[in-house]
């Protein structure tokens, strides 16, 4: 193999790398409510749709809207698998399956799962998300549970 066919290779395990933190990094920032983190992952210009939970234009609009979703839901726990990314230079597209576990102060623990429909550019040598739309598959309502275990910081009525 040739270096220059070595190099890309790299390149490309890089990048793939870089936009699977950028996967992981948006749920841990949404379940440990971490706003700096969650600014770092998009372009100014990025957007976010999440039907039944809203939808933001810009990284400014994404900021309000967490902080929103933290005040409705003040325990998240988000389970992200089977990321399938397609990279071309500095795009990328992919879809990543989620399933999570929410506290609504109204309704009490949910469950949500559904596919994130991504995409992504590395600007100024950064992968960042541009877009994320989730594709909601069911929302269920779980009445009867309860965690019985677990630091206080996530005990329901915390």
């Amino acid at each position: 193999m040739n270096i220059k066919a070595l190099a890309a290779r790299l390149e490309h395990l890089e990048s793939r790398l870089a936009i699977e933190t950028l996967i992981s990094a948006y749920a841990n920032a949404f379940d440990v409510m971490n706003r700096d983190l969650l600014q770092q992952i998009w372009h100014v210009d990025s957007t976010l749709d999440l039907p039944g939970f809203g939808a933001a234009g810009s990284r400014d609009d994404i900021m309000s809207m967490a902080e929103q979703s933290w005040r409705q839901m003040p325990h998240m726990h988000h389970w992200m698998a089977n990321p399938l990314i397609q990279i071309e230079g500095d795009s990328a597209n992919g879809t990543v399956a989620a399933n999570c576990l929410f506290h609504d102060v109204e309704q009490g623990p949910v469950q949500v799962s559904g596919l994130y429909h991504d995409r992504f550019e590395r600007r100024d040598g950064q992968w960042k998300f541009v877009s994320r739309r989730f594709e909601l598959h069911y929302l269920t309502p779980l009445k009867e549970w309860v965690p019985i275990l677990g630091s206080e910081r996530f005990q329901v009525g915390s």
